[in-house]
């Protein structure tokens, strides 16, 4: 029996445990996590998530394993249509990541986690430092970005949970009307959810964009340090340092966030729709219809014809 786990699938590894590993090593192909494990996903053309197949061990092609809803079904888990679709910018993409918040909360780690295509975000540095100790992945407008991102489709429990472990985000409702998500069946999805910093995103002094984030964190701190004396007197000499002192000490970390917003100013806003309001009932996958089809793209009039 193949070992499905995350670690023989090299997944292991929190970022929460192993803060200069962020954002973690994200999921690649349609997955299921459920325990420790990760299995496959088989997209079918035109079907909607429920009606996916999760690959198994035994003889026979991949799509013909069972529905998706169906083994969600026989762990006694909510089927994907009552489920809530949360997109990651950072390390809710890795699913070591995420089976450390949920079994945090003594909750199942069973969700479906599948990189879907996104347009419209872009990808930065939040304004703050957490209290893991590293500068987190934020996301903004960026109509010109066509990029793949982790959703998740979580149960009530679990998006409550994860909800908690975001302390500097609020959770807002992305409309795939205005930033089109296609998934591998070739659906458009309706919606999902996107955690936005209420910090902003780092931008770069000398030329006001965004400073790139979900990388290296390595390099991105190496980078803070180098460009800030009194960074460097704060939390250097080196990458390793900062992460230990941030972690020890929130009085540290509030003054490193001042000292980034001095360093890095952050934009006004990021340009994404507002939180929904306070104790609004999440959407759910099947209160989402998918959008329509995008357009394909024409030539413009005035250009003669062949």
């Amino acid at each position: 029996m193949t070992d499905r786990s995350l670690a023989a699938l090299g997944l292991d590894g929190a970022p929460a445990e192993l803060p200069l590993t962020y954002p973690g090593r994200p999921v690649t192909e349609p997955a299921l996590l459920t325990g420790d494990q990760l299995l496959p996903l088989c997209a079918g053309e035109g079907l909607r998530l429920g009606d996916w197949r999760v690959v198994t061990d035994e003889a026979g092609p991949p799509e013909a394993g069972p529905r998706l809803d169906t083994a969600l079904g026989a762990l006694g888990r909510p089927p994907a249509g009552g489920r809530h679709p949360v997109i990651a910018v950072g390390s809710n993409a890795s699913p070591a990541q995420l089976h450390h918040k949920l079994t945090r909360h003594g909750l199942s780690t069973t969700v479906p986690m599948v990189p879907v295509r996104v347009r419209g975000v872009g990808v930065g540095c939040s304004g703050h430092i957490g209290r893991h100790g590293y500068v987190a992945a934020a996301p903004y407008a960026e109509p010109a970005a066509d990029r793949l991102l982790v959703i998740s489709w979580l149960d009530a429990e679990q998006l409550t949970a994860v909800d908690a472990t975001e302390l500097n985000y609020r959770r807002t409702l992305l409309p795939g009307a205005d930033f089109p998500m296609s998934m591998p069946s070739g659906e458009r999805l309706g919606g999902a959810y996107l955690y936005v910093s209420v910090h902003g995103v780092l931008t770069d002094p000398a030329t006001g964009a965004p400073l790139p984030g979900g990388g290296d964190q390595h390099a991105l701190l190496s980078g803070l340090l180098a460009a800030s004396a009194e960074l460097r007197a704060l939390l250097g000499p080196d990458p390793a340092s900062w992460v230990a002192r941030a972690r020890a000490d929130e009085a540290v970390r509030a003054e490193g966030r001042r000292l980034l917003r001095g360093r890095c100013p952050l934009p006004v806003a990021s340009g994404l729709p507002a939180p929904e309001e306070a104790g609004a009932a999440p959407r759910r996958y099947d209160e989402l219809p998918p959008a329509p089809p995008l357009r394909p793209r024409t030539a413009p009039s005035h250009l003669p014809r062949a």
